[in-house]
C-alpha cells in the first residue's frame, strides 16, 4: 500500500534506526534532471508522520548545495555521544566528492551544516556504506577500482582495503558483511564482485558471472547467513539476481528470475532476511523470498522505471522507491487500499480550478464529486505470509488484562492441498476478583471525571478508625491550593494565626517597661505568652525569618545567628547587620570586618597608629589574589603621613605586597644621604626581595621599574669605578639605555688592557718595541654577561707594561684565564640546557623572550663554575640530573616540580644564582613546546 509521496527527482536514504522520529534524506540526483530542467542542487528533510492521512510528506529542513549526488547513506555516528544528535548524512558527489553533512543542523536551518569534505576520488562516487559494528567507517567506491575506507573522527586519512583490482573498473557497489566486523564487498559493472578482509589489507575473493553478461547494478550481504550475498543484473538480455554461497563461489546458489528487463536496485530487509526488495527497468518492484526464491509480494507502482529502493531502518514495514517520474513513494508491504491517493487526485483537480463559477455568474459552485465506481476500492493483497517481526511463536498465550489467546489449527481442504492451513483465533476473558473489579471501576470513573476530593471525602466520611480517616485528610489536602499551609493545619499548626502572634510578641517583647502592662488579646493567652512557645511554632512553620526577629528582640544573639545560618545567606547576612549595628564594642569594627570580609574600609579608616594590627589582620584574612594590594593600600596610607616614623614603616607593607618598584621609592624617600653604602643596603635589600618573589609565586624574573633601573645603574657604575667589573655587569638591567651602559663597562676593560702601567713617577718609560694599540673599529664581538677579565688579549692588543724591581721597564704578556673543565659525568647538564636553550631560540619570536634566554644562558654560567669546583651538594646534583632527564623525555611540568622540590630543600644562598634562570628554561620549553 502506498503511504506517502515527495515530488523530488533525486536519491534518497532513511534516518538511523536509533533517530526518532523518522526522517527521509533526498539529495539532489547526479544522473538526471527534473522536470523544469533546472541545474540547482539541493539536500532536503522530510518527515514521516503516519498519523497524517495525507499522501505528502512535510519537508523539515534544506540546504542549498553545490554538488549533485550519486549516492546518500545516513548512518548513526555521534548520536549516542550526543555529537550530532541526527548521526551523519554521507554524500557521493559527482566530481570526486565524499561529503559529511550534520543533518540536525540542516533540519534546524543552519548555514555551517557541512562536517567534512574530501574530493579524493577521481570520479563520481557511486557506491557508500556505514559499517554496521563501527559506525564510524565509511566506505566508497568510485572510479578506476578506487575504493577507501574513511574514519569520521579522522577523515583526512583514508584507507584502502587492498591493492586496486586490475583491470582497472568502476566501483558500483560498496556492502559491509552484518556478521563480520572486517569484511567488505565491492561489485562492478563489469558483473566481477571482489571480496576483502580488512585484518590484512587485502582481496581475499572473487566471483564473477561466466555468461559476461551479469552488469553489477546491487549487491547485498545476507543479514544473518555471513557468506551468503546477492548481485543484481542491469543487463536485459540477464535481467537476473543471483545469490552465491562464498564456500561454493564457482556458481550461483540460486538465481531469481522474475524480472523481464535489468534489475536497477536490491535491498535485503535487516528485520526479516526472507524478504529481498529488487526493482528493475519493467515497471515492477518485487518482494523475495531468497531462500525459496519465491515473490512473496508485488508493489503497485506507475509505468515508470525505479531506480532505488530501500527499507525503513526504524519501521520494518516502510519502504521507499525513487523512480524516474521524480517521485519517491513510500509504501507499506502489509497490504491497504489505495483510497487515500484517488481522494488526492480528487483534491487536486477541486484544488487547481476552485470552487467559483468558471462563466462568471458568480454562484459558488458544489465540491467536485468524482463518479465513483460501483465496484470498491482496489484492495493491495498482503504479503502471502507474515513478516518475521510480527509472527507468533507460540499458539497459546496469556495476554495482558487477564486474556487468554489461543491458536486453533483448521482441517485441510482436501480438494485445495495447495493452499495454506488457516487458524482460528479464541480469546477468553479469564476474571478471579470480581469485589476487587468493582472497587477498581470505581477509582476509574474517578480518574476519568477528575473528582478526586469527593472521592476522599467518601472515604472519610467511610472510614472505619481514625487513622484512616487521618490518611484520607492528608491525601484530600494534597489537591488545596496551599498544600502544606493545609498539612500544617491538620498537624495544628496555622501560619497565618502563628505570624500574628509572632508580630506580637516581638511587639510586646521590645515594649518599654511603662507599658509592658498594656497586652494584646493574643498574647494574654498562656501558650502564645512564652518567647520560646512562639519560638518554637516559627520554627515548625518554617518561619526563620520570624524566629530570628524574635531572638533579636528578647537580646538571644547567639540563637538569632544560628538560627540566621540555617535560613540561608541573605538572612544571615541581613541578620550579621542588624548584630552589629545593635552591638558596640572596641572590637566590633575589626569582627565585622572578619565576617563581613570588608578589609578595605578596615585599611582606609582604621588609625594609623593601630598598622601593625591592621596589616596582622590583613596577613590573617585576605584572599590570596587581593593581598598585594591591600598591602599597598595601608604602604601608601603611611607613606602619605606627616610622622616620618610610619612613613619609614611603610617598606614593611611594600615588602609584605612584594612591591619591590615602591619598596625602592618609599627607602630612597627614607634615607637621608646618597653614600655608597646608602645604595648598598637598597641594593642588597631589593635583590633579596627579587628572588623571593621569584620563589613564592613561582614565575621567571618580574619586569624592573624605572625607579629601580636608575638605582641599579648607580651601583653598577659605583662598582665599576671601583674596579669590579664583572659584578658591575651583573646588575645592569636588559633595556636599551642599559646596555649602552654596559658596553661602557666593556670599553673600560678593554681600555685597562690596552693602556700600560705608569710608574710611579710622572715620566713614563716607553721600551722601543712598544707599538701603539690599534683603534676599535668594530663592535666588541665577546657576549654580554661574560667576564672582561677572562677575555684573551688578540695578536694585535698591546702587552701590558710592568715595572721590574730595579726601574726599567719590561713587557709581561697578559694572561688568558682559563677555568677548570666540567667533570665528565655532569658535562650532560651543561650540554642538555644549553642545547635546550637553543632549541627554545630557534622558535622563538617574540624579542623579550629572546632576550630572557639570552641572558639565561650566560646566567647559568654560574651553575657550570659551580659543577667546576665541585661545591655543590649531592642532592642538588641528583637533582638537576632528574631535570635533565625529563628535558630528554619533554616533560617540562615534571622538570618544573623537581625544580620546586630542590628551591624548597636546599640553601638558598647555594641555589639562588642558577636556580630561577633555570626555571625561566623551563617555563619557556614548556610554553613554545619544543
Amino acid at each position: 500500500m502506498k503511504l506517502k509521496e515527495v515530488n523530488r527527482t533525486a536519491i534518497q536514504s532513511w534516518s538511523p534506526a536509533e533517530h526518532h522520529p523518522i526522517y527521509l534524506a533526498t539529495g539532489t540526483s547526479a544522473q538526471q534532471l527534473d522536470a523544469s530542467f533546472s541545474t540547482n542542487a539541493s539536500l532536503e528533510f522530510f518527515k514521516l508522520d503516519l498519523a497524517d492521512p495525507s499522501l505528502d510528506m512535510k519537508s523539515c529542513g534544506s540546504f542549498s548545495s553545490p554538488h549533485r549526488y550519486h549516492k546518500l547513506v545516513w548512518g548513526p555516528f555521534g548520536i549516542d555521544a550526543q555529537g550530532h544528535p541526527s548521526g551523519v548524512l554521507i554524500a557521493g558527489g559527482e566530481n570526486g566528492n565524499v561529503i559529511l553533512y550534520d543533518p540536525a543542523k540542516i533540519i534546524a536551518g543552519e548555514s555551517d551544516v557541512v562536517i567534512a569534505e574530501s574530493d579524493k576520488h577521481t570520479g563520481p562516487v557511486r557506491a557508500l556504506d556505514v559499517n554496521p559494528f563501527q559506525t564510524n567507517l565509511v566506505a566508497s567506491g568510485g572510479n578506476e577500482s578506487e575504493i577507501y575506507i574513511w574514519d569520521m573522527n579522522n577523515f583526512g586519512s583514508p584507507m584502502t582495503p587492498g591493492p586496486k583490482t586490475q583491470p582497472l573498473e568502476d566501483i558500483s557497489c560498496v556492502a559491509w558483511n552484518r556478521q563480520v566486523q572486517h569484511i567488505l564487498a565491492s561489485a562492478s559493472p563489469s558483473g566481477r564482485a571482489s571480496v576483502w578482509d580488512l585484518r590484512k589489507n587485502d582481496l581475499i575473493i572473487k566471483v564473477s558471472d561466466h555468461s559476461n553478461r551479469m552488469h553489477c547494478s546491487g549487491l547485498a550481504w545476507n543479514p544473518e547467513v555471513a557468506t551468503q550475498l546477492v548481485l543484481a543484473s542491469e543487463d536485459d538480455r540477464m535481467p537476473v539476481i543471483q545469490m552465491w554461497d562464498l564456500r561454493f563461489a564457482t556458481s550461483p546458489l540460486k538465481i531469481f528470475e522474475n524480472h523481464t528487463r535489468g534489475v536497477l536496485a536490491i535491498a535485503w530487509s535487516l528485520a526479516d532476511p526472507e524478504l529481498l526488495l529488487s526493482c528493475g527497468k519493467d515497471s515492477k518492484i518485487l518482494c523475495w523470498n531468497p531462500n525459496t526464491a519465491e515473490v512473496l509480494y508485488e508493489l503497485p507502482t506507475s509505468s515508470q522505471w525505479c531506480f532505488d529502493i530501500q527499507w525503513c531502518p526504524r519501521n520494518p514495514a516502510v519502504l521507499s522507491a525513487a523512480g524516474f517520474d521524480g517521485h519517491i513513494d513510500i509504501y507499506s508491504i502489509m497490504g491497504g487500499t489505495n483510497q487515500a491517493q484517488s481522494q488526492r487526485h480528487a483534491d487536486q483537480i477541486s484544488n487547481s480550478f476552485g470552487n467559483m463559477d468558471p462563466f462568471g455568474t458568480g454562484q459558488t459552485l458544489p465540491p467536485l464529486q468524482l463518479p465513483q465506481a460501483s465496484a470498491t476500492p482496489a484492495t493491495i493483497n498482503p504479503l502471502k505470509k507474515p513478516p518475521k517481526w510480527i509472527r507468533r511463536p507460540v499458539g497459546a498465550t496469556f495476554a495482558f488484562g487477564g486474556k487468554l489467546v489461543s491458536l486453533e489449527n483448521s482441517k485441510p481442504n482436501p480438494q485445495q492441498p495447495q493452499q495454506p492451513t488457516s487458524h482460528i483465533v479464541h480469546i477468553s476473558q479469564v476474571v478471579t476478583e470480581t469485589a476487587f473489579l468493582k472497587r477498581s471501576d470505581q477509582l476509574q470513573a474517578t480518574l476519568s471525571a477528575g473528582s478526586f476530593v469527593d472521592f476522599c471525602q467518601e472515604k472519610i466520611d467511610a472510614a472505619e478508625n481514625e487513622f484512616e480517616k487521618i490518611v484520607w485528610s492528608f491525601l484530600k489536602a494534597n489537591f488545596d491550593s496551599d498544600i502544606r499551609s493545609r498539612f500544617l493545619e491538620l498537624l495544628g499548626y496555622n501560619k497565618e494565626e502563628l505570624a500574628l502572634k509572632v508580630r506580637c510578641g516581638s511587639a510586646c517583647s521590645s515594649r518599654p517597661a511603662a507599658f509592658s502592662s498594656i497586652r494584646h488579646d493574643c498574647c494574654s493567652k498562656p501558650a502564645t505568652s512564652n518567647v520560646d512557645g512562639l519560638i518554637t511554632q516559627a520554627l515548625l512553620t518554617g518561619d526563620f525569618e520570624g524566629a530570628v526577629e524574635l531572638c533579636l528582640h528578647d537580646n538571644r544573639m547567639a540563637d538569632s545567628i544560628i538560627l540566621a545560618i540555617a535560613g540561608g545567606a541573605e538572612l544571615l547576612e541581613k541578620t550579621q547587620k542588624k548584630y552589629f549595628t545593635k552591638t558596640h564594642s572596641k572590637i566590633t569594627k575589626l569582627i565585622s570586618a572578619v565576617v563581613m570580609k570588608d578589609w578595605h574600609d578596615i585599611l582606609k579608616t582604621c588609625e594609623l597608629q593601630n598598622w601593625r594590627e591592621a596589616l596582622a589582620a590583613v596577613m590573617t584574612y585576605a584572599q590570596p589574589e587581593e593581598f598585594s594590594s591591600l598591602c599597598d593600600l595601608l604602604g601608601d596610607r603611611l607613606e602619605a603621613s606627616a610622622d616620618t616614623q610610619l612613613q619609614a614603616q611603610a617598606c614593611l607593607c611594600y615588602i609584605c605586597a612584594g612591591n619591590v618598584e615602591k619598596l625602592v621609592s618609599c627607602w630612597t624617600r627614607a634615607q637621608s644621604g646618597h653614600s655608597p653604602l646608602s645604595l648598598q643596603d637598597l641594593v642588597e635589600k631589593v635583590m633579596v626581595m627579587q628572588r623571593a618573589v621569584e620563589q613564592t609565586q613561582r614565575s621567571g624574573p618580574a619586569a624592573i621599574g624605572v625607579l629601580l633601573a636608575e638605582k641599579m645603574s648607580q651601583y653598577a657604575n659605583l662598582l665599576a669605578s671601583q674596579g669590579s667589573l664583572s659584578t658591575a655587569i651583573t646588575y645592569l638591567p636588559d633595556n636599551t639605555n642599559q646596555v649602552r651602559h654596559r658596553l661602557r663597562c666593556y670599553t673600560i676593560v678593554l681600555n685597562i688592557h690596552s693602556k700600560p702601567f705608569s710608574h710611579y713617577t710622572k715620566t713614563t718609560q716607553v721600551p722601543e718595541h712598544y707599538t701603539p694599540p690599534a683603534p676599535i673599529t668594530s663592535p666588541i664581538m665577546a657576549p654580554l654577561g661574560a667576564d672582561p677579565q677572562a677575555l684573551p688579549i688578540s695578536s694585535g692588543t698591546p702587552q701590558a707594561m710592568n715595572q721590574a724591581p730595579h726601574g726599567p721597564l719590561q713587557s709581561i704578556p697578559a694572561e688568558k684565564i682559563m677555568k677548570k673543565p666540567i667533570p665528565d659525568e655532569h658535562l650532560v647538564l651543561k650540554t642538555t640546557f644549553e642545547g635546550l636553550i637553543q632549541k627554545c631560540l630557534a622558535v622563538a619570536t617574540d624579542p623579550q623572550t629572546k632576550r630572557k634566554l639570552d641572558d639565561a644562558n650566560k646566567r647559568l654560567e654560574a651553575l657550570y663554575d659551580k659543577l667546576r669546583e665541585q661545591t655543590l651538594s649531592p642532592a642538588i646534583v641528583g637533582g638537576l640530573h632528574n631535570i635533565a632527564r625529563t628535558i630528554e623525555s619533554r616533560s617540562y611540568t615534571e622538570g618544573l616540580n623537581i625544580h620546586t622540590h630542590i628551591v624548597s630543600s636546599s640553601n638558598f644562598s647555594e641555589t639562588s644564582a642558577f636556580m630561577p634562570v633555570l626555571k625561566v628554561v623551563l617555563t619557556q620549553a614548556n610554553k613554545l613546546g619544543v
